[in-house]
């Protein structure tokens, strides 16, 4: 095997597991004006219950609607008393920017006002009912100032498609959880069977639509196929995501890196189907209905609106925790996390706190980093016996691969033992990596917050990209004198390939996330200082 070879693969890996998406990201859809779908539009024969998202409408104005506010220590909430939907949601203890006095986070978004974020479909039989559209509502409801360990509860009765629906809200003062009773009564002489759906509808949970290293997605989560998501905003407004054939649902949630808007269903048998349409996330999760004639049903549902604190989500029903996902690393970014918080807890800078996660990391792979850096010095002697072998025997592949493996049997090499142990760091490093992409601790976390000595401000959000590509130039620059300390083969084109990567490396990490860039460089520079130490030991 030769080492240099295998090395450049790696490194190629790297370059495009992370420079696709930075090189070539996806374009944003032109997203043409939806046409208004009517209250009551009737569905196509055998249609599954959760189309009802594929037709949401804006609410109709009503004049008798009220706006109905609850102010928490942790969220204003803002409700129509036309159905109950939700207007506003504002995390009072998150904000647009690093300034304290940005207006904070609005789960719902201006553009996503009136498109029925917390809303109810009917759906009998052939029909579709978007109870929000109906000006039959009333509430008792008043607008509220909660204190903690406080509940309200919040009822709007309305009369839908010939059934009389109450809605009961409750909200709590000390949780971003709303749980839902919905009461449906069939006054009439035969019964209703259908389903029923719950809706949830944002603007978007990150600051730029676009934004490749946050996007807001759909997801959810089930029983049969465990965490499924959908990232691209061109499919999700073309063919948006649907749990069909995925088991029944424990949750569904349009969420961001930092932010989730999710439904908990209350039935066990409940089916998902979400899309982005006209600048805004629409999500219906949905459930069986049959209603008796003169009889009552109850139908239960919960809501979360608020951060993805792992913390938070791991006390919320229907294993909502799951939401935070980071993907086949995710056993290896949990721990890290948490080895990141438990030094946060002492140094309280998630930037000193990336720094000693970093130099824990290389303490632990001190040993295998030895052995690579022993390795390739021990395959770089080899080269001039190596090079003659190649010419003795050009003509003979066999001889050659013979003679080659007795070489490094009498010296007693191994011509993977370079490799190996960086392919033992490398599930580490993108544990890493998405333990930091997708950490709401890092969100407004400052490192330092001004260039020295100045009022210029720095590394003060180590989720977003060093305003001035300080950090990711330095790293540039440490991996080139990495590189350049580092034992090459013989092979003048390999080597100069080595050299370039760094260029490469610079020009992707221009728009990482400052925390991302800090460890890359720590890393960078402890291992300078471990090929000094070798080679001067040498």
């Amino acid at each position: 095997m030769d080492t240099k070879r295998l090395i450049i693969a790696l490194s190629l890996s790297l370059i495009v597991l992370f420079g696709w998406s930075y090189l070539f990201p996806p374009a944003e859809p032109v997203t043409p004006a939806a046409p208004v779908a009517q209250p009551d539009s009737k569905l196509e024969p055998g249609a599954s219950a959760p189309s009802a998202v594929q037709a949401v409408q804006a609410v109709a104005p009503a004049s008798q609607a009220r706006k109905i506010s609850v102010t928490t220590p942790l969220f204003f909430a803002r409700f129509s008393s036309q159905g109950g939907v939700l207007e506003r949601f504002d995390l009072l203890k998150y904000h647009q920017t690093i300034d304290p006095q940005s207006p904070p986070i609005d789960m719902v978004g201006d553009k996503a006002r009136d498109r029925s974020a917390l809303g109810v479909v009917l759906q009998p039989t052939g029909q579709e009912i978007h109870t929000w559209n109906s000006p039959n509502w009333t509430s008792d409801g008043q607008d509220t100032d909660m204190k903690a360990g406080e509940k309200k509860t919040l009822t709007f009765t309305g009369e839908v498609g010939g059934l009389r629906l109450e809605r009961r809200l409750t909200l709590s003062a000390d949780s971003y959880l709303i749980t839902e009773e919905l009461l449906v009564t069939n006054p009439g002489t035969s019964a209703i069977t259908g389903h029923v759906a719950f809706t949830a509808a944002t603007a978007g949970l990150t600051a730029h639509g676009d934004d490749q290293y946050n996007p807001t997605r759909i997801a959810f989560g089930s029983a049969k196929t465990g965490f499924e998501e959908v990232t691209s905003l061109d499919d999700l407004e073309k063919q948006g995501i649907s749990s069909k054939d995925k088991g029944n649902v424990n949750w569904g949630a349009i969420e961001s890196n930092y932010f989730l808007m999710a439904i908990l269903p209350g039935a066990p048998e409940a089916q998902l189907s979400g899309l982005y349409k006209s600048g805004v996330f629409n999500m219906a999760v949905s459930q069986p209905a049959s209603i008796a004639a003169g009889q009552t049903q109850v139908f239960k549902c919960s809501y979360y609106v608020g951060p993805a604190d792992r913390a938070i989500l791991a006390d919320m029903p229907n294993k909502l925790a799951e939401a935070v996902d980071f993907g086949w690393f995710h056993i290896i970014a949990v721990p890290l996390l948490k080895l990141l918080n438990w030094f946060y807890k002492y140094v309280h800078n998630y930037g000193v706190a990336i720094i000693l996660l970093t130099v824990l990391i290389k303490l632990i792979f001190w040993p295998l980093s030895q052995k690579s850096y022993k390795s390739m010095d021990q395959m770089k002697r080899l080269q001039p016996m190596l090079t003659k072998l190649r010419e003795k025997y050009a003509d003979d592949k066999e001889r050659l691969n013979q003679e080659v493996m007795q070489l490094y049997k009498t010296y007693k090499v191994n011509p993977a033992g370079g490799c190996l142990p960086m392919v033992v760091q490398i599930p580490v490093f993108f544990g890493l990596y998405k333990a930091l992409l997708g950490s709401i601790e890092l969100r407004h976390a400052s490192f330092i917050s001004h260039v020295p000595f100045t009022d210029l401000v720095w590394l003060a959000d180590l989720s977003v990209k060093d305003p001035y590509y300080v950090t990711p130039l330095i790293m540039g620059a440490t991996m080139f004198l990495q590189q350049k300390m580092t034992p090459t083969g013989g092979d003048p084109m390999q080597a100069k390939i080595m050299l370039f990567m760094p260029v490469v490396f610079t020009f992707m990490f221009l728009n990482f996330p400052a925390g991302l860039v800090v460890y890359w460089l720590v890393n960078n520079v402890l291992s300078i200082g471990q090929q000094w130490w070798m080679m001067r030991k040498a």
